[in-house]
C-alpha cells in the first residue's frame, strides 16, 4: 500500500511533489529526476488524483521494479495536466492488474482523466496520466 500524500494548507502541488520526491529518494535510495513540475496550481480534486497516483506508482517502483532511477514530470498546459512516472527497472510483459493499478486508474477517472501503464521487459515501466482541461 502506498503512503498517502496530501496537500497541506499553503503548499502548491509542485511544492508537495518536490518535498515528497526528495523524502522518498532519501528513504529508498532510488534516485529521482524531476523533469517538470506545474507552474500553476490545479483543482483540489486533480491535485489529490496526482498525489495519490504518484504515491501508488512510487510504491510499485520501490516494491517491484528494482529500479535505480525514477523520472517524474507533471505538466500543465492548454490541453490539461499530464503526469509521467518512468523507472529503469525490470519492466513487464502483458497487462497489469491488481489493487494498485485499479486505484491509480480510478484516481484519474474520478477527475475525468485517463491513465496508462506501459512496460518494456528489462528496461522499465512508465505510468502516464492525463486530465483534460475543462474550460
Amino acid at each position: 500500500m502506498s503512503e498517502e500524500l496530501r496537500l497541506h494548507e499553503g503548499r502548491s502541488l509542485a511544492q508537495a511533489l518536490e518535498e515528497h520526491l526528495a523524502e522518498w529518494a532519501e528513504r529508498t535510495g532510488i534516485a529521482v529526476e524531476i523533469w517538470a513540475l506545474p507552474a500553476h496550481d490545479v483543482s483540489p480534486g486533480t491535485a489529490r488524483a496526482v498525489l495519490a497516483t504518484l504515491g501508488e506508482a512510487l510504491a510499485n517502483v520501490e516494491s517491484h521494479s528494482g529500479a535505480r532511477v525514477v523520472s517524474v514530470a507533471v505538466t500543465l498546459g492548454p490541453s490539461g495536466l499530464r503526469m509521467t512516472v518512468s523507472d529503469d527497472g525490470v519492466g513487464f510483459i502483458g497487462p497489469l492488474t491488481g489493487r494498485g493499478v485499479t486505484a491509480m486508474r480510478t484516481h484519474f477517472a474520478e477527475v475525468g482523466g485517463t491513465l496508462s501503464i506501459n512496460g518494456v521487459l528489462g528496461e522499465g515501466t512508465t505510468v502516464t496520466g492525463a486530465v483534460p482541461h475543462r474550460g
